[in-house]
């Protein structure tokens, strides 16, 4: 079931989403070659409880961390460890925070030092396949529009767009009605009506949209092994068009 927002409800999710833009902020300045990932997730853990947040992935189907932090090949999910970034990696990290009882939630795909020129390329355009997405989320267009410009985005350079994992729904619970997958027709879906917050999040492979889940059960990663990106915002759909709630002045 779909359920819209009044605007009340969605000025405090600008606050959660504030939080989750700010703290993703700050983990851009600390993604450095020689950082262990495990030290981006503390970071992450205490500024949330630093702002009386409450971190939303940490415990959610029993995931252990605060921070999803995906590196290289590596699309969503994966775990925060010891492991240290590299001159050269690209990290996705995605995040989000429950805050008065609504759920923030945003990620992005930063380089750590210098990066070669296609992965420079591949971050470029799944960024832009987010903001083509999010051009489309106005009363009166359908699910399909949001779907459609970001396959097509992704697709005319090459890529491939990941389906088997999706953006959705967010408000009251992390994960709400409708999915918005990263692929789909235009003029098919909901019809899109003020109100609606969702959460949409292109993962774009440099090969084969095909993923693979590792042992783990959680960490996703590309079936050939070329190089995944992952953005993601939060937006509400007013009367005057979409509101990007998770980004603030400093994040991506």
């Amino acid at each position: 079931m779909v359920i819209l927002k009044s605007h009340e409800e969605v000025e405090r999710m600008r606050e959660s989403n504030m939080i989750v833009g700010d703290i993703l902020s700050g983990l851009k300045d600390l993604v450095q070659p020689g950082v262990a990932t495990l030290e981006l997730d503390a970071y992450a853990e205490a500024e949330t409880i630093r702002r009386k947040a409450i971190p939303a992935f940490k415990g959610y189907r029993n995931f252990p961390y605060t921070l999803c932090v995906s590196i290289n090949s590596e699309v969503v999910h994966g775990f925060p460890s010891k492991r240290v970034l590299s001159e050269g990696d690209i990290v996705s990290i995605d995040f989000g925070v429950l805050y008065k009882g609504y759920y923030g939630d945003s990620a992005a795909t930063f380089a750590v030092g210098a990066v070669s020129k296609e992965a420079t390329r591949l971050m470029k355009v799944t960024r832009k396949a987010l903001y083509r997405g999010i051009e489309h989320a106005m009363p009166g267009k359908r699910l399909g529009d949001i779907s459609s410009a970001v396959q097509k985005t992704a697709e005319t350079e090459g890529y491939g767009i990941v389906r088997d994992f999706v953006g959705h729904g967010i408000g009251t619970a992390l994960h709400e009605d409708p999915q918005v997958p990263n692929y789909g027709r235009k003029g098919r879906g909901i019809e899109l009506k003020p109100g609606l917050v969702i959460a949409i999040e292109p993962m774009v492979n440099e090969g084969t949209y095909e993923i693979r889940i590792q042992p783990d059960g959680w960490t996703v990663v590309t079936k050939d092994g070329r190089l995944s990106a992952h953005f993601e915002h939060t937006i509400a759909i007013t009367d005057n068009g979409p509101i990007i709630l998770s980004k603030t002045a400093l994040s991506h």
